[in-house]
């Protein structure tokens, strides 16, 4: 995988030149608000309130909020100095580590898994979040980690869907999830919090 360099041309660039995002410099662990400024600019960066699970917020740093296809959210696990990275989102044109990006097939994510993994049934508040565990995209031990979420597309009316459907676990290899055109929807890398684990 070829490595993000010169972030802020590659980035600032037209949303048809994609990126392969790595977790180094702007994106690795120990990254800050004011390494984001100093690599994408002052007036790129935007720290407030964002939406959060469930009808709350969180606060965030946002780079390019006014363009969705380059904006990228960055949490933060000190939210007092908004440094050491709890999570950022990739945006809809860009690679995450392990070649996870927004729009893959299910067969195309177990490819890259490996084989099968699951994922959370659809219609509720998780639904459709992956959960790769053995495979090639498991959560590596104090690395970052991908996290991705499934959306169905167009499927006939009369379809059933119960067992894709709500609160429960269902396995990738379900051929419900081809007939329902399940695509990746969105994508998040994750660190653990370095602190907690020096604790």
């Amino acid at each position: 995988m070829r490595a993000l360099v010169l972030f802020p041309l590659l980035l600032l660039a037209a949303p048809a030149i994609a990126a392969d995002i790595v977790c180094e410099g702007p994106f690795a662990a120990d990254s800050s608000e004011a390494r984001l400024i100093e690599a994408f600019g002052k007036d790129n960066v935007m720290t407030g309130d964002v939406p959060g699970p469930e009808g709350s917020t969180v606060l965030a740093t946002t780079i390019f909020p006014n363009d969705p296809a380059k904006t990228i959210e960055f949490g933060w696990w000190d939210e007092e100095k908004h440094e050491r990275v709890a999570y950022f989102t990739v945006p809809p044109g860009d690679t995450a580590p392990g070649g996870l990006k927004q729009g893959l097939t299910v067969k195309e994510v177990e490819a890259l898994n490996g084989g099968p993994f699951q994922l959370y049934g659809f219609f509720w508040d998780y639904g459709g979040a992956a959960i790769f565990e053995g495979g090639k995209l498991a959560p590596p031990e104090g690395a970052c980690s991908v996290s991705v979420r499934f959306a169905v597309g167009d499927y006939p009316a009369d379809l059933n869907v119960d067992a894709i459907s709500g609160d429960m676990q269902i396995s990738s290899s379900e051929p419900l999830l081809e007939k329902v055109d399940a695509r990746v929807d969105t994508v998040t890398v994750g660190y653990p919090d370095s602190a907690a684990a020096e604790d």
